[in-house]
């Protein structure tokens, strides 16, 4: 197989980058045609699920139960608000739902363009009807209410209640952009211009972008990490591999109408502010100190991209609708200065803090790690080069020479990375063994050790994650806990436990060996050279800690639970439907430390729990989430102004006393209680370890 790129990360290597939108390599024509598929995505579809079928992890059968999944998600994707199709519609669509799996394996690509073709004629219908609509005043006295999650909807039965719904939602967008403190005559210029926006991308849309939306619907149903780029997209993603980036240092990928933060790398302007977070969705753009805003909603990925990056050291403002926010809630600003994504200040960082409790004075150890990084340039060269295991083993001598009581290792946000740096990481805390186990889609398990008897470090430890540690930050975790070498302390991690390669279908298809030789996933005979065929990136292995137990879904459980924001299974891994099953393989040989037995879990629990009901800080943290979890699931606003402001003011304040006290913000210590209280916990265990 030619060209497959070995992806570790949360994200892979698309979380490097700041452009994950479909690209245009030629101009569009503008126009309501009905779209037509072509050939080559007729044997692209082909080809694609016979090498799924093959190579994928997954051991998926295509059949009528396959077929419905992959159906829901097209329409989702197509119109997941149910704002556009009526009931009638959908019943008509009806008789693609159980041979969508045929119409794989031919090449059949009629449903998902009868689908999207209806889909524009609808939407120049609604395009009208909106434009309308913003020519009248509304009424805000009324005491109506709107649903904002429009899945939880059923589809209207008639075109005059798909009005009324267009109404809600239009005067939904006057009422935050009039609490905004927009004018009125500004409000409804910037929305115009916003749905003509959104009318001009809808008639751009090519036959390519359709079928690049149904062959993701298709690799969903496989599992969330699975996915197919068109040609231009994935030639733009290449680009992008041999290129540094200037902007904001972060992955932005389309969801619904907005631009959303995918990712947040390490090294940039954002992780370096730390005053946004994943799920952050962007609205508008303003140039330097004084530009005049940009509202960016109904953007394409690519478009927004444009805006946001720039020269080095130029100033760019943005608009921020809080990812974690309730409906109706309002934006933030942040003023950012461009620059390229910096790596190498993205390293981790260790520092001593002195603690006092129980009338006892402790010197504590705190390293933060972001990402698992490694040279591998470098390091193939043979000469010095930096990476995570080297730089925390730094740190641990400085520590030991300086007469630390213990250390904590904070992964919180940490995403993943250098498996490699994973595994040596561990070596740190052990003498040696195994790691970690991978096993491929033919059931064969590789095993991977720490073989450096060395023990740098075996004081008392603390590991403190959250529900964005994944992937390697799973892996060490896992086997520190495993290991019974540290506490681990926070939340359920996010749970990714899979391993992604990125195939190149052009070299893939066109290579003679393929004509020939790999019947199994399809024959390359009859593809034309002159074409281009896209890439797929598709799951091909699982993690598994040393008990046997995978990382997948549950990812590592704290021992130390602290309070959070979050359900797991509307974050993380888990909340996907696709996502690949937790299950279990043989465990490794190897030998638990003492460092961590259940008497002294024990002792340490009651000690927190102590501490939740007497301590000020901790208690009212409690008791702000139990209230911020309520009114983060309230998806029912009001359309009255006064009643809207005063929902918006009390989610506001509710949700930033949350962030303030949670691992949301971590510039300055006092703020970070989340932290703070793992300290308490590890002079917790260095007292009971004693």
């Amino acid at each position: 197989m030619k060209r497959i790129i070995v992806l570790f990360t949360l994200t892979g290597l698309f979380g490097c980058f700041e452009n994950k939108a479909q690209n245009q390599s030629s101009p569009p024509t503008y126009g309501y045609n009905d779209l037509k598929p072509n050939r080559t995505q007729e044997q692209v579809e082909q080809f694609a699920t016979q090498f799924l079928s093959y190579h994928h992890y997954q051991k998926f059968k295509l059949d009528d139960a396959f077929s419905s999944k992959v159906w829901d998600n097209f329409l989702k994707d197509v119109d997941g608000s149910h704002a556009y199709f009526t009931e009638a519609d959908i019943n008509a669509f009806e008789k693609y739902r159980d041979g969508i799996d045929e119409d794989l394996l031919e090449g059949d690509l009629t449903a998902p363009f009868e689908v999207f073709n209806l889909y524009r004629k609808r939407y120049k219908v609604r395009h009208e009807f909106i434009m309308s609509l913003l020519d009248k005043p509304f009424d805000f006295t009324t005491d109506e209410i709107y649903e904002t999650d429009r899945e939880k909807v059923k589809w209207a039965k008639s075109d005059e209640e798909l009005d009324d719904i267009w109404r809600k939602i239009v005067k939904s967008q006057v009422l935050d952009l009039k609490l905004s403190g927009s004018k009125d005559s500004a409000t409804v210029a910037t929305l115009k211009d916003r749905y003509k926006r959104w009318e001009t991308r809808i008639s751009k849309w090519r036959a390519d972008d359709v079928f690049q939306s149904f062959m993701n619907s298709f690799s969903e149903a496989i599992d969330p990490h699975t996915s197919y780029m068109i040609p231009s997209t994935a030639a733009q993603f290449n680009i992008e591999m041999s290129q540094s980036v200037e902007g904001i240092g972060a992955s932005l990928q389309n969801e619904g109408d907005y631009v959303k933060i995918a990712e947040i790398i390490p090294g940039g302007p954002l992780f370096k502010g730390g005053q946004a977070t994943k799920n952050d969705r962007i609205v508008a753009v303003a140039q330097g100190e004084n530009g005049t805003w940009q509202d960016i909603v109904g953007w394409l990925t690519d478009d927004a991209v444009k805006l946001i990056r720039g020269a080095k050291g130029t100033v760019v403002r943005v608009r921020l609708l809080p990812g974690d926010a309730p409906a109706g809630s309002p934006t933030k600003e942040l003023r950012l200065v461009r620059e390229k994504v910096k790596l190498e200040e993205a390293v981790a960082k260790g520092e001593i803090v002195p603690m006092k409790k129980d009338g006892k004075d402790y010197k504590l150890g705190i390293i933060d790690i972001p990402m698992f990084y490694r040279d591998f340039e470098d390091a193939r060269k043979g000469g010095d080069f930096q990476s995570t295991t080297k730089d925390v083993k730094r740190f641990l001598n400085e520590f030991k020479t300086k007469g630390v009581d213990g250390v904590v290792i904070d992964l919180r946000n940490n995403g993943g990375g250098s498996l490699t740096e994973a595994i040596n990481l561990t070596g740190l805390f052990i003498t040696k063994g195994p790691v970690v186990q991978r096993r491929d889609n033919n059931g064969s398990v590789d095993i991977e050790s720490d073989t450096d008897p060395e023990l740098v470090y075996n004081g008392p430890l603390v590991i403190l994650q959250n529900r964005f540690s994944a992937s390697a930050s799973e892996i060490f975790a896992g086997a520190i806990q495993d290991y019974k070498r540290g506490l681990i302390v926070g939340e359920q991690s996010f749970g990714k436990g899979t391993v992604q390669q990125l195939v190149d279908l052009d070299q893939f298809l066109l290579s003679p060996r393929t004509a020939s030789n790999d019947k199994k996933a399809g024959a390359a005979v009859g593809f034309d050279q002159k074409e281009r065929y896209g890439q797929l990136k598709l799951t091909t292995e699982k993690f598994y800690r040393i008990t046997g137990n995978s990382t997948q879904r549950k990812g590592v459980l704290a021992d130390i639970n602290l309070p959070t924001p979050f359900d797991p299974e509307e974050m993380g891994e888990s909340s996907q439907p696709s996502a690949l099953p937790y299950d279990q393989i043989k465990t490794s040989e190897y030998e638990k430390t003492t460092a961590i037995s259940d008497k002294i879990l024990s002792k340490i629990q009651e000690k927190y729990q102590a501490r939740l009901k007497s301590d000020s800080e901790m208690k009212q943290l409690t008791e702000d989430l139990v209230e911020y979890r309520k009114t983060k699931d309230v998806t029912i606003i009001s359309l009255n102004e006064e009643k809207r402001k005063k929902e918006r003011d009390e989610n506001e304040k509710r949700r930033k006393a949350v962030n303030k006290l949670s691992s949301g913000e971590k510039d300055t210590k006092e703020k970070d209680i989340i932290l703070t209280e793992s300290e308490r916990i590890l002079c917790d265990l260095i007292s009971v370890q004693k």
